[in-house]
């Protein structure tokens, strides 16, 4: 039986590829998973996978103004695809997912980015903004998380 530090892993990225391509497709996630838009035989939609994409897409106003106001000098528009998708779903976990520490969500982001990034310096960029992120909603997540 697979860890569950592996099993996050994987949803992470099954909600990554799914984010990614809802993105570069321009259309709404449940037409791209209706209309099979991604690797689907690569993908494992676990229930967990199916929470992040979800909650990315319900609360993607609130994650998308708190990315704007923290990525100095980048608008959320000009950012490699893949690289939003990573800071969506992150930021999702930070401030949704009542079982993963805000450290914890950081550190899969950069690995994520390590792996699926955009650019060169994508896990610096990630961590930078993730970073900033994370300081501005100390007081807004309880110490036992």
């Amino acid at each position: 039986m697979a860890s569950k530090k592996h099993e996050r892993r994987a949803a992470r990225e099954a909600a990554l590829s799914l984010l990614y391509s809802s993105d570069i497709a321009e259309t709404n996630l449940e037409q791209v998973i209706e209309q099979g838009a991604y690797p689907a035989d690569d993908i494992d939609l676990s229930e967990y996978a199916e929470e992040l994409v979800y909650g990315v897409v319900t609360h993607r106003d609130d994650i998308d103004a708190r990315l704007e106001t923290t990525s100095e000098n980048w608008a959320l528009d000009r950012m490699p695809v893949v690289d939003r998708a990573i800071l969506r779903l992150a930021v999702y976990e930070m401030l949704y997912a009542e079982d993963v520490p805000v450290s914890v969500a950081i550190n899969e982001a950069v690995e994520l980015a390590k792996a699926y990034g955009g650019e060169d310096d994508s896990s610096r960029f990630v961590n930078g903004v993730l970073g900033r992120i994370a300081r501005t909603i100390e007081g807004e997540i309880p110490d036992e998380l």
